[in-house]
């Protein structure tokens, strides 16, 4: 929450999913999100190209249609173009103050990460963490029909990288 200087992360050991993604935006919501902002009606992400939440990927989007109806949100993705991701603002604002606050200290168990990133503060900087204990399926496939489930709607610019996706309760 690039407004409030305020950031979530969520730990686990399982692979880096869509799902997890996801289920990172949606602990974010309920713990930190939903209490800021209580008549929000959208959230904005602002996304890498690749990996787990990239901008090809369905299961992204699967699992996003599935939080929006479940928030009853719209949900709006902006992804950085392919190979600029250091342009996000996330990379700076939150990882290199996470970095040093554990430099030189063993990580030695997932609840020694998530306190060590919880107790990362700067000036106006605050984050909190949580383990996620579940384990999320690898190498998902999602059909063209459950694709066309998704209410998704690109942006006329850069549409495939930019698009927001509804609740089912929303209009297109």
């Amino acid at each position: 929450d690039l407004a409030n200087d305020e950031g979530w992360v969520s730990v686990g050991e399982s692979a880096d999913t869509s799902e997890l993604a996801v289920n990172s935006i949606r602990a974010w919501w309920q713990n930190m999100g939903s209490a800021r902002y209580p008549g929000a009606e959208r959230i904005l992400i602002t996304a890498d190209a690749g990996g787990s939440n990239g901008y090809r990927l369905r299961a992204w989007k699967l699992h996003l249609a599935k939080l929006a109806q479940e928030l009853g949100l719209q949900v709006t993705v902006c992804h950085y173009p392919p190979g600029t991701s250091k342009w996000n603002k996330i990379e700076h604002r939150m990882f290199s103050f996470i970095t040093m606050n554990w430099r030189g200290r063993p990580l030695v168990s997932y609840r020694t990460i998530v306190e060590l990133i919880s107790a990362t503060e700067t000036n106006s900087l605050k984050l909190r963490a949580d383990l996620d204990p579940r384990t999320y399926a690898t190498k998902v496939r999602v059909s063209d029909a459950e694709l066309a489930t998704v209410p998704l709607e690109p942006h006329t610019w850069h549409g495939e990288w930019n698009y927001t996706v509804r609740s089912h309760a929303q209009s297109i």
